[in-house]
């Protein structure tokens, strides 16, 4: 017995404790001391057992279990939903005035530009034309090429 006590001691203690939640978990199961249904993940239960709107609370919660700060949690929940009323919900639902708009200065450092990808394998406009003005753009003509088997 010392020797298996010796080398379960060995062993890395994440490796440790990881190798003993797998023969223990199974085990209490097996005996029937926890039923076996609350080791199971039912994706359905886990990824449709709350709605987008809850998601917000639902990481509070969790937040909560593992131990971290509520207090942080609650003040970016308390943020973002006082950003979302003075930027969306009184301007536009309640014919309020707009309180919130981006600097400018962010506009000049970050334009807000669209359609910057024009698909795949097809470089954007502003490559094109730049590769049109200077003769092919430095393409190579490699020839015509030979299929697999003709000689």
């Amino acid at each position: 017995m010392s020797d298996i006590g010796d080398w379960f001691r060995s062993i890395p203690a994440i490796t440790r404790y990881w190798f003993a939640a797998t023969v223990a978990v199974p085990l209490v199961g097996k005996l029937g001391l926890i039923s076996p249904a609350y080791f199971v993940l039912w994706p359905e239960a886990f990824l449709y057992r709350f709605q987008a709107c809850y998601l917000p609370w639902v990481i509070l919660g969790f937040n909560y279990i593992i131990g971290g700060s509520v207090i942080n949690e609650l003040i970016g929940n308390l943020v973002g939903h006082l950003y979302f009323f003075l930027m969306f919900r009184y301007p536009m639902d309640l014919g309020g005035r707009n309180f919130l708009s981006t600097p400018q200065f962010l506009y000049r450092w970050l334009p807000s530009r669209r359609g910057g990808v024009s698909g795949f394998g097809v470089p954007p406009a502003s490559v094109r034309r730049a590769a049109d003005q200077n003769g092919g753009g430095g393409r190579h003509h490699w020839g015509q090429g030979f299929r697999l088997g003709d000689q």
